[in-house]
Order: C-alpha cells, then sequence, then structure tokens
C-alpha cells in the first residue's frame, strides 16, 4: 500500500507541474502596481477553451496531492 501511494503521489505531483507549466502568464509587474490594459487597472477575463480545463484540473490534482499525502502519513 505503501508504495502505490509513493508511485501515486510522484505521478500526482509531476501532472501538476505539468499543468502549472502550461498555464498562461499573467499581466506580467504591471497587473501588480495597477498598469496594464483596463483603464482602471483592473483587467478581468473569463477563463475558456484549453485555459479553463488546465485551471480546473491544477486545482483537482493539488487536492488529490494533498490527500494522497495525508494518506501518506497515516500509513
Amino acid at each position: 500500500m505503501q508504495t502505490i501511494l509513493t508511485i501515486s503521489q510522484i505521478i500526482i505531483s509531476i501532472c501538476l507541474v505539468i499543468t502549472i507549466l502550461l498555464q498562461q502568464r499573467g499581466a506580467g509587474g504591471a497587473g501588480i502596481f495597477g498598469g496594464g490594459g483596463g483603464g482602471g487597472g483592473a483587467s478581468y477575463y473569463k477563463k475558456r477553451g484549453f485555459e479553463k480545463i488546465l485551471f480546473t484540473s491544477s486545482i483537482i490534482l493539488a487536492g488529490l496531492f494533498l490527500l494522497t499525502s495525508f494518506l501518506n502519513l497515516l500509513i
């Protein structure tokens, strides 16, 4: 059981790193200081398509990683 959890944790962590690296970067440093597009400094947009899939999959993978880590601690 321990080896199954460890192998699944490694696979989940690799997938999590890949999904995080594939996500689009933000507005850069200008977004931090209120710059960027949108007049008032706030530029919001809705995630669509592949970007939305990457975003939700990164949240799910992070939850799975935490769950496997906790189970690995208990066993």
